[in-house]
């Protein structure tokens, strides 16, 4: 009796069998079979046929280290694999495509007939399972694997790119160059003078092979925008005073169809309450770039007001007897910005280079009563503006019309000195008021009159009663104001 040991060898004799088509420089890695060595117990070669002494070699094929049956020829699998590469290959040229590590097959002489092979059915498994791939460089985020390009150069070139959306090459440049020589001081920051001190990621960034398939290959430019634009996360939103659906959706993106769509149980006729919640979504960026500036800034410092009263000038009249200076400061501040956005901002010192210089002026406190302070009190008492300044019926309505008032006495807007008291044609009962400080106020449609043409009034001064004279067709007050001879609208002095 004897042991017979047979090694088993790959199927081409190569740990990688690769179909390398003539018309094109592209390289398709086939899979590398696992080389395994198995005993095998012979019986006393007496008691065998002569058919059953001789060997033939089959293949036991796995899938994903799962085993799917056994081949009487290689060329039953590399006929499944070529057919495969080849179409693939035309969609990614210049890509080293393979099998990966989904197939092996394991080749053993045995003696008598390949009865126990089942090609078919391997056949059948395979065209089903076999998947192709390509070696890839994976771009890991904190561990996990979120991109893959062609090679490690590229994904090496993904995190530059994504870097340089945010900082020029020679700051890039310049930060690498101090980070090798720390010893080096930094020269002082200069007036509107910014740099960028470090660039540095949101998470710990690593690379590694992979295989995917072909269509998870990114190019440098598309894994750049995947990791700035990231994922949708969903987030709540509480609505403010004057939203509207449309307006939220579109301040996120989103159009009224989709904002309805997150949102069960809103239409977009729905009226929203202030301080509702509604569900928006946002893009979260993958890996952020973190760039720290330090910035020497020149910077205004706002002049103040200061005012002080002076009995001998009129009320109402105002003087700059010191007109106001901005002054100028150097700050220097360090920033920290997130993909562009500055999250936080610090003043480290500062040096007024230029005091500000403040503004004086000189308000009057001496009352004149035949002289109005330009502020005008309401003229009823109550009431309301039944018709504003503007056009009417085609026509200028040159002052406002203020009914149902609580009484109907007619009040001075202002100190002043009447200069006319009476009837007016279409105005009715009309009186005119000069302020003095080049404001006049008129009062018409009046019942009664209760002041004369030079009288001084001062400001609250019953003047008349309200009434329905001239061209009227009701009782209200019809008042004007006039400013340097030119029409104003009275709401704008009314206070």
């Amino acid at each position: 009796m004897k042991n017979w040991k047979t090694s088993l060898s790959n199927l081409t004799g190569n740990k990688t069998a690769r179909l390398i088509p003539q018309a094109k420089k592209v390289v398709y890695t086939a899979l590398a079979v696992t080389a395994l060595s198995f005993g095998i117990y012979n019986a006393p070669m007496a008691s065998s046929s002569s058919n059953e002494s001789e060997t033939t070699t089959v293949y036991y094929v796995y899938f994903n280290n799962e085993y799917i049956g056994t081949v009487s020829d290689k060329k039953v699998i590399q006929s499944v694999v070529k057919k495969k590469l080849e179409e693939t290959k035309s969609n990614y040229e210049g890509i080293e495509l393979s099998t990966g590590s989904q197939l092996k097959y394991i080749p053993e002489q045995v003696f008598g007939s390949s009865s126990s092979t089942n090609n078919n059915q391997v056949i059948k498994q395979l065209n089903e399972k076999l998947t192709i791939q390509a070696d890839a460089a994976a771009i890991v985020l904190d561990g996990k694997q979120v991109a893959f390009v062609d090679s490690q150069k590229s994904a090496e070139e993904v995190i530059k790119q994504l870097k340089l959306q945010y900082v020029s090459e020679d700051q890039m440049n310049a930060v690498e160059a101090r980070k090798k020589d720390s010893s080096s001081a930094l020269p002082q920051l200069q007036e509107n003078e910014t740099r960028v001190l470090d660039i540095k990621l949101s998470k710990e960034v690593s690379f590694e092979k992979s295989e995917v398939t072909p269509d998870k290959l990114m190019s440098v430019e598309n894994a750049v925008k995947f990791l700035q634009n990231g994922t949708l996360e969903q987030k709540k939103y509480q609505v403010q005073e004057g939203d509207v659906l449309g307006s939220i959706a579109n301040n996120n993106g989103l159009t009224l169809k989709q904002m309805v769509e997150i949102n069960p149980g809103l239409t977009e006729e729905t009226v929203l309450k202030i301080g509702q919640e509604v569900n928006i979504t946002v893009q979260v960026p993958l890996l952020q770039v973190i760039v720290e500036k330090e910035a020497m800034v020149k910077e205004s410092i706002a002049y103040t007001t200061e005012t002080k009263e002076d009995g001998n000038l009129p009320k109402g009249e105002k003087k700059v007897t010191q007109t106001g200076q901005n002054g100028e400061r150097l700050a220097t501040y360090t920033i920290s910005e997130q993909n562009g956005q500055v999250v936080s901002k610090q003043e480290i010192s500062s040096n007024i280079t230029k005091q500000p210089v403040n503004e004086v002026i000189v308000k009057g406190t001496k009352v004149i009563p035949s002289r109005g302070d330009g502020s005008l009190t309401w003229p009823t008492v109550g009431g309301y503006i039944s018709s504003p300044m503007g056009y009417r019926g085609g026509k200028m309505h040159k002052g406002i019309d203020i009914a149902r008032p609580s009484n109907l006495t007619i009040k001075a807007a202002d100190n002043g000195r009447v200069v006319s008291a009476g009837w007016d044609g279409a105005y009715g009962n009309k009186i005119t008021i000069d302020h003095g400080n080049g404001m006049r106020t008129v009062y018409a449609h009046l019942s009664s009159i209760s002041v004369g043409s030079g009288q001084t009034v001062a400001k609250g001064q019953a003047i008349g009663v309200m009434g329905s004279t001239g061209d009227s067709t009701g009782v209200h007050l019809h008042f004007e104001v006039y400013k340097g001879g030119s029409l104003q609208n009275p709401v704008s002095y009314l206070r």
